[in-house]
This record gives structure tokens, sequence and C-alpha cells, in this order.
């Protein structure tokens, strides 16, 4: 794993109305004092949230003066909609995207446009635009849900990488030595970019339980029993979930992940509390 400076981000959804949107801004302006490199922006299933995604990702050029990262799906989407897209990015100052597949809509089996797989999107960012944005791709140490075995998902990620990635961020986990174990196969295999880990403070169990089946990332058992324990006790279940991603996000460096992702879920106090507490200025 890389020596070079660290990278420390924050992910953020598009809000769905006002009220989400001064949420928002109130996140940003607190997160924005602990300088992350970079905010990245999400969407939804089949882009159904793109123009909020652009929305959201000029408002923080234009308002925070970060730089802003949307995420970039292939799906449902046509050549000519993603070289227009991503010339708007660039005109407006995005300099990095994060080049994803996307989650097929509900009910669907084929992707509706002119990509099948995030490989085919960074060859296509790369033959159009040059080295004109920095692209991330995912990784998955716990392995994609959809992938036929862990081998198969590692050499689809080595495909992505060889397309022209510059780096990867990982889906969510609470296992350390499956990030670990993951980075190892992967410079086994020649893949030398750095890999992200992402780190998603558990503050709510219903819903965190419901992405985890979605995504396939693993919640240990004894998180499980220690969530479920307490009930509908909202503050234990935050307090717990808070110490539990400092643990991870403290392991994770001393074991020499190159950066880490924080899913913050609009919510600026998890993110902020765990670089505080583990003075993440310092180990840039």
């Amino acid at each position: 794993m890389s020596e070079s400076k660290r990278v420390f981000s924050v992910e953020f959804f598009p809000p769905k109305d006002e009220a989400g949107t001064e949420r928002l801004a109130k996140a940003r302006k607190r997160l924005g004092a602990l300088k992350p490199e970079f905010y990245s922006v999400t969407f939804g299933a089949g882009g159904t949230t793109r123009d909020r995604t652009l929305e959201t990702v000029k408002d923080i050029i234009d308002n925070d003066g970060f730089p802003a990262a949307p995420h970039v799906s292939c799906i449902s989407s046509t050549r000519d909609e993603l070289r227009e897209l991503l010339s708007t990015y660039r005109d407006i100052g995005v300099n990095r995207i994060v080049a994803l597949r996307g989650d097929l809509p509900s009910g669907t089996k084929d992707s509706g446009g002119d990509f099948r797989y995030a490989s085919e999107l960074v060859e296509f960012v790369r033959a159009e635009f040059g080295d004109q944005f920095k692209i991330e791709v995912a990784a998955y140490p716990e392995f994609h849900p959809q992938a036929a075995n862990a081998q198969k998902d590692l050499e689809h990620f080595k495909i992505k990488v060889d397309a022209g990635a510059d780096a990867a961020i990982t889906q969510y986990f609470y296992n350390v030595d499956a990030y670990v174990a993951f980075v190892e196969r992967a410079q086994a295999m020649g893949i030398d970019i750095p890999i992200i880990a992402g780190v998603m403070p558990i503050t709510n169990y219903t819903q965190i339980v419901r992405f985890s089946e979605m995504c396939g990332a693993e919640i240990p058992r004894y998180i499980r029993k220690r969530m479920e324990a307490y009930g509908d006790d909202k503050d234990s279940i935050r307090k717990f979930g808070i110490e539990l991603a400092t643990r991870l996000t403290d392991d994770l460096l001393e074991k020499g992940a190159p950066g880490i992702h924080f899913y913050s879920m609009n919510q600026a106090g998890p993110t902020e509390t765990i670089w505080k507490d583990l003075d993440l200025d310092s180990r840039r």
C-alpha cells in the first residue's frame, strides 16, 4: 500500500427537497472546516437523480470552493448523453469523477444504454477526454453481490484499472481483514492504484441492514447482536456505530490504507467526530 499522501474524502447524496438541501448545506459547512480532499455526489438507480447530482456538484464548487466528484453511471446512457454530461462537468470545473456501472432500475435486467460495464465507461472517458478527469472506480473487498466469485470480481476490477482508472474507492465494510486481503490479492495481480477504504458509520441499524442486503456488505454477528440489543435506543445505536467506525478507520490507517472515504449520509456529526478523535489532519 502506498506511503504517499493519504486522501480523506466525503460522500453526499443529492437532496430531494428544500429541507434536505438545508441539511446538506449545514453538513457541508461543518465538514468543509476539516478540509477533505473532495466531496463525491451520488445519483439514483438508472441515473434517476442525474439533474440533482449536477446541481449539487455545481453548488459545492460555486459556494463551498471544494473539488466535487460526481458519480457517473453508464446504465441507461448513450455515448452522446455521456459526452454531453461530462463536457458540462468539465466546463463547471469538475476534474474528478467516480465512474460506475450503476444499479439497474428496479425490475430490469438490461443496461438500456450503450455500455454494460464500468470498464467500458472508463475507456470511453479516456478516449473522449484524455486526462482531463481523474477517474475513481469502485472496489469490493467482500466482492460484488452479482459476481460469480471473488476471483472473477477481482478480474473485473483489474479490467477497470487497465482501462485507465487512477484510484479506487471500496464499498463500505466492517472487516479490516477482508480489505487487507483484497488489497494484497490486487497487488499480486499487478494492480498498483490506491485503493481507498470506504467507511460507513452506523447511525440507523434498520437502514444499514437494508443497504447491506442490497450491496452485499457483511455486518459481523457481534455488531448485529449489539445493535439488536439496543432496540429503539437510537442514541446508543449512534454512539456505538461511531465508536465502531472510529476503530475501523484507525485500524485501516495502521494497516496502510492510502485514505478513507466517509459515506456521510448527509450528516456531519459522525465523520466530524471520527476525524477529530483520530486527528486525521496529522495522518494525511
